[in-house]
């Protein structure tokens, strides 16, 4: 874990020494302000509480943690630094941890510094702050598994556009799948094992609760379970590559 702890401080400072996370950090502060009070119309439904705010996570995280993760391993690739990388002692796990981890505090630090929203809705009203600290804990479980597939993705090509695009297609994919405009592609013909199946890879379904402040275990479970299989997909990636 040493050679994780020290990886992960060189890819958290180097998000910093850029302004990838500066500009970040900015637009997701305000998108989430204007989804919040503009669309999302946090004034005028007449209750104190984020549930506007946390709605539109999924569509904010679509767009903006794949440009975050596109630069992971593209980046190392087209410089060739990936090469000294694979020299050092640790290993392909390691380094794929490490640089999930870096980039999964960078998301975290967005979401604590959505903190005037909070302030805000506690002004206005009493609202259950159990509920929105559970609802943070889910947007940043879900941040963690956009993260995830982008960091794959990135993995799979040395030009970081291509890295976005296929990260926002996949992204988008697990977004819907259980929206009812999918769904009811599916109910003519379809059995409701093969439905509830559909409905049960999608982010929406699973957040959906734990923005509601309803933590399940096996809501978190299904984020875990889908960080881990693409970080895995992106270490096999990472691996074949290295033997080419």
């Amino acid at each position: 874990m040493s050679n994780v702890m020290i990886l992960l401080k060189r890819e958290f400072a180097s998000f910093f020494a850029t302004p990838v996370a500066y500009v970040f950090i900015g637009i997701f502060l305000i998108l989430s302000a204007v989804f919040a009070f503009f669309i999302g119309s946090l004034y005028e439904r007449g209750q104190a509480d984020l549930l506007p705010f946390f709605n539109f996570h999924p569509w904010l995280y679509l767009f903006l943690v794949p440009a975050m993760a596109m630069r992971t391993w593209s980046e190392e690739r087209k410089s060739g630094s990936i090469e000294l990388l694979m020299t050092l002692p640790i290993s392909t796990w390691q380094a794929m941890l490490a640089k999930h981890l870096a980039a999964w505090l960078v998301l975290g630090l967005a979401l604590v510094l959505t903190f005037p929203l909070w302030i805000t809705v506690n002004y206005l009203g009493n609202p259950d702050n159990g509920i929105i600290l559970a609802a943070y804990l889910g947007s940043w479980f879900m941040a963690g598994a956009f993260l995830a597939i982008g960091i794959c993705m990135s993995a799979m090509t040395k030009n970081q556009v291509i890295a976005f695009i296929l990260s926002v297609v996949v992204c988008f994919l697990f977004v819907v799948s259980g929206s009812n405009i999918v769904l009811d592609a599916f109910k003519n013909w379809a059995p409701s094992l093969v439905i509830d199946t559909i409905a049960s890879f999608s982010f929406l379904t699973h957040f959906e609760a734990m923005a509601k402040g309803v933590i399940a275990l096996n809501d978190l479970g299904y984020f875990l379970l889908v960080t881990l299989s693409w970080l895995f997909a992106g270490l096999l990636i990472i691996e074949q590559k290295k033997a080419d």
